[in-house]
């Protein structure tokens, strides 16, 4: 029997000779260290606070995340050409050596065979960019201030490859989780022409640095991207996690075997619901892994963490997915 390691190698290879599905999150050992610097961004319903952007979330009983307020009293950016006296800090990385052992510490945990030790980075540049001045400017400013939207992501590429060095130089991590989310269910947000002129170049020299150091990429963006696939393979990502079925999981695994891995397809709208029932779990689990097959996919949620909203979800499908691995291979 393969080491999860191994596994997953085997998966990743457009001929490869895995045993068994990689089980969603079973090959990362997550440690979450943006979140011990976030400032008050809130990780529970009924809290709200402001990041170290200084971006005001607020976290609605009964919603299922945090999400940034843009009204006239709480967006940050009103004028993107005074984003240079608005966003002139960068996040606090903490000099404290407590923090950097106790990252250390729980990264000692992981299972040296069978897991990677990854760092996750909530919020990348897109994301960003429309947490700090709201969807519709961030949209328009790309297409009216093109240079200082330029100049602005250049300083976030800055602040994230500050985030990176720390993560391996001081932490050692073989693996980074980055989410940054890129579409709607039915069509990314920005033409591939677009997402090569902004996006595109800020990521290779992220993702970039990361390589350099043996890290894995494992990259988050539950939303349909298909088009938008070979400037992920061009910036460097080794697995796009939260892949919807939108993207026809079938095809692209086909035509992009090798070249990157594709995790998700089970849909989480699906099964994370407070009236969940196995029998819905089974089939979606089965749909999936059939659809997706043994290379270059990896049955998950299409969500972006290990776990569930509702109690069970996750477990179960975690067994159907060993189940199928038993029919399957």
């Amino acid at each position: 029997m393969l080491t999860g390691k191994e596994n997953l190698q085997e998966v990743m290879k457009k001929d490869g000779h895995p045993d068994r599905f990689v089980n969603q999150w079973e090959f990362l050992h997550l440690l979450l260290p943006d979140l011990y610097y976030m400032g008050d961004y809130p990780l529970e319903p009924g809290k709200e606070g402001y990041d170290q952007f200084g971006v005001f979330w607020s976290f609605p009983e009964g919603q299922m995340g945090a999400f940034p307020v843009h009204d006239d009293a709480h967006r940050v950016l009103k004028d993107i050409t005074e984003w240079r006296e608005v966003v002139n800090h960068k996040p606090f990385i903490p000099d404290d050596p407590g923090y950097w052992g106790m990252l250390k510490g729980i990264a000692s945990m992981a299972d040296p065979d069978n897991q990677y030790v990854s760092a996750i980075f909530t919020q990348g540049i897109f994301e960003r960019l429309h947490a700090l001045m709201g969807m519709e400017d961030a949209m328009a400013n790309f297409y009216l201030e093109p240079e200082e939207m330029h100049e602005l992501i250049d300083f976030l590429v800055e602040c994230e490859l500050d985030f990176a060095h720390a993560m391996v130089e001081r932490v050692g991590i073989e693996a980074i989780l980055h989410h940054d989310d890129w579409g709607s269910l039915k069509s990314s947000f920005m033409s591939p022409e677009m997402f090569d002129e902004f996006i595109t170049p800020a990521y290779k020299k992220i993702y970039g640095y990361y390589h350099e150091n043996n890290v894995l990429i494992v990259h988050h963006n539950d939303a349909f991207s298909a088009n938008l696939i070979p400037s992920m393979i061009e910036m460097g990502i080794d697995i796009w996690q939260g892949v919807t079925p939108t993207n026809n999981t079938a095809e692209i695994t086909e035509k992009y075997a090798g070249q990157i891995t594709f995790m998700g397809e089970i849909e989480t709208k699906l099964c994370d619901l407070p009236d969940w029932t196995p029998e819905v779990i089974e089939q979606e689990v089965e749909r999936a892994c059939r659809t997706g097959g043994k290379h270059s996919f990896i049955p998950c949620l299409t969500s972006g963490l290990p776990g569930s909203a509702f109690p069970g979800v996750y477990e179960e499908v975690s067994k159907n997915i060993a189940r199928m691995s038993e029919v399957m291979f």
